[in-house]
């Protein structure tokens, strides 16, 4: 008997099939996203702005979250879930308490009158450079939150709908009125 012929695999087509194979893992994969923050940078200060004088104790509202996850506010413990409360007394003032924010009468165009607004409100928020990013999206989450109700209830007094439901115009007269400041402070390495 002689021997036989042992046929060869064509090496060109594996290399086709290998990528094919390749590119249908790359498209059919799904990826996960990291979460982040979403937010609108301010506009860029003009000169006058630039030159203002410090702003004064009463008008910042200092949340601090050190290395093992615990919040303080203005000094005190506080309770994650006491701080969209509290932040929102301090963002309103409604009470013109005098260790909060001072008011001031501001003509808001969308509005066509005065309002008396908390203008030179401003949350500071620092952390720990050991906070974990879960506490720290917690504590910025209930933070904006309080924001966004206090402009919800604003449009809702004033127009009889939320604020996302109003028109462009009327949006930023709600923004005139309860502006979002909101720092957030470099992290550090202390014990806070």
């Amino acid at each position: 008997m002689g021997k036989r012929k042992v046929s060869e695999v064509s090496a060109g087509s594996m290399a086709d099939i290998a990528f094919l194979l390749l590119v249908f893992f790359l498209v059919t994969t799904t990826m996960d996203t990291d979460t982040g923050l979403q937010r609108k940078l301010p506009p860029i200060p003009e000169e006058e702005q630039m030159d203002q004088a410090p702003i004064k104790e009463r008008n910042v509202f200092i949340v601090l979250i050190n290395s093992k996850d615990e919040l303080l506010v203005e000094g005190e413990p506080l309770d994650v879930s006491e701080l969209r409360d509290k932040a929102k007394e301090f963002i309103l003032n409604p009470d013109d308490k005098p260790d909060l924010p001072a008011k001031e009468m501001k003509y808001i165009e969308g509005l066509d009158r005065e309002e008396y607004i908390c203008k030179m409100a401003v949350v500071s928020l620092q952390n720990d450079i050991n906070t974990t990013y879960s506490v720290y999206m917690m504590v910025q989450n209930e933070l904006v939150a309080a924001y966004n109700e206090c402009r919800n209830e604003f449009a809702m007094r004033e127009w009889g709908k939320g604020y996302d439901e109003l028109t462009e115009d009327q949006q930023e007269a709600v923004r005139d009125v309860i502006p979002q400041k909101l720092s957030e402070a470099e992290p550090v390495n202390a014990k806070l």
